[in-house]
């Protein structure tokens, strides 16, 4: 019974010194044990403080994703857009280079982000605050000397909007990358990056120290993912449009020159974005349009009840107010006038001719009327009076009078006969005679217009107003449409 336990004790021996040297072997493929290895145990000037490179001619390449997960706003008033974003920065770090064989085969791990030097990319239109940015406390490194770190932001952005067209408008914003310290003096290199030129590590590409060309540029900026690849995760990954489409990013590498030996390398991003525009259609263009139509339909109104006038300062009032909600939307900087500012002020310039139009008409009713009434209040003076002195003014009387005097002056028995008895002398004294009435009658008839006619003026004024005024908004509705769709 003891040599069975024996054998036990001995086989339980051998198993604790494998498991000894088992322990030992993993201490030496340790995550601790590497970063021993690699001076990053601990934070030291060595590995944070100077730029990363062997010799001070490389430039230090970095490259640059950003994946756009929510458009949060677009405000047209402060010309401002903010989203939310993931960027992710990856550069090469020469000191950080290791054989995963030596290591167990560890080919990637994480380490503190203070450990490590990060470089000072920043965005250019950036206004937001910092308490928006969610930065990642570690970064993720690789044996092939890359190293990566992903921040999340909100990010707030000035950007410069086209409104003419609003709301059938389509946005552009960019979002610029630059390095706030280090700068390139010399002649600007593309950066590109092929598949074949990297290792891929889980879905990204660490690329190798030899893939890059020595130059004397400090920093010099890239893309890591393609373009279309980079459409395709921010469509897959939105989760807010809020009132717009996403239409793509696109992204281009240029050089800001400020000297000769002076210069800065930028990627930009630009972002386009098109706007819904079923809201804007809904609460200002059909509501103005609407207000259009019925200033055209209360010309069939009658002038008589004195309602018609009042309907159209109600529809000019109405109009005034989408003109101040249309105010707050859009700013007051803007370049050029936005077409559906065009196209609220133009309606409203045609509603206040029409509500002018309606005044002069009502005016020429009013004063027809009371002609009116002062040839019925002539003719019921009249029924009592002789029938030739029944004139309507002063100056006819004075004119009657005159004659009466002439026919007492004819009749007077101190002339001389001879001169009565002259016939060609009676015959003009005729003529002048008749020639006085005749001028006394036009100038009765010509002093006020017959009953009727003013209102006649007005209703063929009211008519030819009516037909410019359907041909004027039918060629202005045309047009508005050409300028918004085209």
């Amino acid at each position: 019974m003891s040599r069975p336990l024996l054998k036990n004790v001995q086989g339980t021996s051998e198993e604790r010194t494998f498991y000894e040297v088992s322990s030992a072997s993993m201490e030496n493929c340790s995550y601790h044990r590497l970063q021993e290895h690699l001076g990053l145990s601990q934070k030291n000037e060595r590995t944070t403080g100077l730029r990363p490179v062997k010799n001070w001619n490389n430039s230090t390449h970095v490259m640059v994703d950003m994946f756009v997960f929510g458009v949060i706003d677009l405000n047209e008033k402060s010309s401002t857009f903010t989203s939310y974003v993931l960027i992710s920065t990856g550069w090469v770090n020469d000191f950080i280079a290791w054989k995963p064989q030596d290591f167990c085969g560890i080919s990637k791990m994480t380490v503190p982000r203070e450990r490590l030097w990060i470089p000072d990319i920043g965005i250019q239109e950036d206004i937001s605050d910092t308490g928006s940015i969610i930065f990642s406390p570690y970064v993720q490194v690789y044996s092939t000397a890359f190293a990566q770190v992903i921040d999340q932001r909100r990010l707030t952005t000035s950007c410069k909007m086209d409104l003419y067209k609003f709301p059938f408008d389509t946005q552009s914003c960019s979002i610029t990358f630059k390095s706030m310290i280090h700068r390139g003096t010399s002649p600007f290199l593309h950066t590109h990056f092929s598949k074949n030129k990297f290792s891929v590590l889980r879905g990204y590409f660490a690329p190798t120290k030899s893939n890059f060309i020595s130059s004397a540029s400090e920093l010099k900026l890239g893309a890591f993912t393609s373009v279309p690849s980079m459409n395709l995760i921010t469509r897959k990954t939105m989760t807010t449009l809020d009132e717009w489409d996403f239409l793509g990013i696109a992204m281009t590498e240029e050089k800001l020159y400020l000297s000769e030996n002076n210069d800065w390398h930028l990627l930009i991003y630009k972002i386009t974005l098109r706007r819904r525009p079923l809201l804007y259609i809904i609460n200002l263009v059909v509501p103005v349009a609407f207000f259009l139509v019925l200033d055209l339909a209360s010309y069939f109104i009658s002038e008589a009840k004195g309602e018609k006038l009042g309907f159209k300062v109600t529809i000019l009032l109405s109009i005034s107010v989408l003109l101040l909600i249309l105010n707050d939307i859009l700013p007051s900087t803007a370049n050029n006038l936005p077409v559906i500012a065009l196209y609220c002020i133009i309606i409203f310039v045609l509603t206040g001719l029409s509500l002018l139009e309606t005044m002069l008409v009502s005016f020429l009713i009013d004063l027809d009327s009371s002609a009116n009434q002062e040839i019925q209040t002539s003719a019921k003076n009249c029924q009592d009076a002789p029938e030739d002195t029944c004139f309507r003014g002063e100056p006819e009387r004075e004119a009657v009078s005159s004659l009466e005097r002439v026919k007492d002056t004819l009749n007077n028995k101190d002339i001389d006969e001879y001169r009565l008895n002259n016939p060609q002398l009676l015959q003009l004294i005729s003529e002048v005679q008749k020639v006085c009435q005749e001028c006394f009658s036009v100038n009765m008839t010509s002093g006020k217009k017959t009953p009727g006619s003013w209102e006649r003026m007005a209703r063929c004024i009211d008519q030819v107003y009516f037909y410019l005024y359907l041909i004027t908004a039918i060629c202005f509705g045309i047009f508005i449409s050409l300028l918004w769709l085209y």
